[in-house]
């Protein structure tokens, strides 16, 4: 459990993920809202289908989103989520595959904080490795930076080989 003893669904990894959550419970607010003030008695219509993320998100915190109460607070939650929750942001060199990425953000869930929100970029230049930015902190993890941290013996090494070529 996280925080206020509410948890994320494992589909949510990133703001836009958080963003459409919060939508859906806030169209499904909504919607009950309207049925019971238009029916009154009469019978309600079909609800909007509800996501994975949803359904998920509404069984990790043991909410009943037929109950009004209930439904606030996951809006009120997810609300401050989108202002408060820890970010992390990662560029690859190409576009991870989705489980690739519901792996990562599960570890960082797992090891940094349960909230954490993920989102992913593409850097082209990165070649092989990945860059790391969060709120106060850059890591970069490239192949190039390891490089141009060994620049000095990648030149030397360099500098061996077209000796041993020429001898």
């Amino acid at each position: 459990m996280a925080r206020d003893g509410f948890s994320l669904p494992p589909q949510t990894i990133s703001l836009g993920d958080l963003m459409r959550l919060k939508r859906e419970l806030i169209a499904l607010d909504d919607f009950i809202h309207q049925s019971e003030l238009r029916s009154l008695g009469h019978a309600l219509k079909t609800p909007p289908k509800a996501s994975t993320a949803l359904n998920n998100y509404a069984a990790l915190n043991h909410l009943n989103f037929l109950h009004a109460e209930d439904r606030q607070k996951g809006i009120d939650f997810l609300d401050h989520l989108s202002v408060h929750a820890p970010r992390a942001h990662i560029s690859f060199a190409i576009e991870p595959s989705a489980p690739t990425i519901r792996k990562i953000a599960g570890w960082f869930r797992d090891n940094i904080d349960p909230l954490l929100l993920l989102n992913t970029g593409i850097e082209p230049s990165i070649a092989v490795g990945f860059t790391l930015n969060t709120d106060n902190h850059y890591h970069d993890f490239s192949l190039r930076q390891h490089f141009s941290k060994q620049r000095d013996l990648l030149i030397e090494a360099i500098a061996k080989s077209d000796e041993a070529k020429r001898s």
